[in-house]
């Protein structure tokens, strides 16, 4: 976990920091997401806690691991407008760009209220339709004296956590075994946010190249079709 605040906050209240902004009770608009788990349990691909790990974690080392460097990189004050189109760029879905910036959207008004910064505004003002979420992440980071590895472990759980609560929702799987799930996850977590971190901090110099691009190309292509349904417990 990185310690150092940008503003010179204390260890302890860049710890506090981190654990607001990774809170599920944030009112960023997670919770209404599955992060692809609905299409996936109605396609028989999530049935038990078994094809919830094995879900969560290809999701992680994708898609997770490409929007924790985005949030990283961010953090550490890589311009947010070329991360932005970096991420438009690793979004191949339609679905999920609109998606996307929607939560960046939702977050950007929580951050701004959490910790209001000349960054975050001029951020709000350049895309008044919102940016990616990790990218409005990492940018808030910033603003909380977080660093890059703490925004990354953000995404990175976020990646995961998003799906199994809503497995849970549309399972029935008891709460337990999806609590387990991530539990035995956390050192893959640690692995993402550091690899993430190392890329992130790349980026200021070298450019949106030094990132991740990696992807699931099933998720991309589910998420059109879920778009479509015209009943589904979940936005995304």
């Amino acid at each position: 976990m990185d310690t150092t605040s940008p503003h010179g906050a204390s260890p302890g209240a860049a710890r506090a920091a981190l654990l607001v902004l990774a809170d599920g009770r944030f009112p960023a608009g997670g919770h209404a997401h599955s992060g692809g788990a609905e299409a996936a349990v109605k396609a028989g691909r999530i049935r038990d806690a078994t094809d919830l790990a094995t879900f969560c974690r290809g999701r992680l080392h994708t898609t997770g691991l490409t929007s924790a460097a985005l949030a990283a990189a961010a953090a550490v004050g890589a311009d947010p407008l070329v991360l932005d189109e970096a991420a438009d760029a690793r979004t191949p879905s339609p679905a999920l760009r609109t998606t996307a910036r929607k939560l960046g959207r939702q977050l950007m008004r929580a951050a701004r209220a959490a910790w209001p910064c000349d960054a975050l505004d001029a951020l709000a003002a350049a895309r008044p339709r919102g940016a990616h979420q990790p990218v409005v992440l990492g940018v808030t980071a910033h603003a909380a004296g977080l660093g890059p590895e703490d925004a990354a472990h953000c995404v990175a759980y976020e990646s995961v956590g998003g799906p199994a609560t809503a497995v849970v929702r549309l399972l029935g799987l008891d709460p337990f075994e999806a609590t387990a799930v991530l539990a035995r996850l956390a050192p893959e977590l640690d692995q993402v946010a550091r690899r993430a971190a190392e890329a992130g901090r790349r980026a200021p110099a070298e450019g949106p190249g030094a990132l991740p691009a990696a992807s699931a190309p099933l998720l991309d292509i589910t998420a059109q079709a879920h778009a479509a349904w015209p009943v589904r417990l979940f936005a995304s």
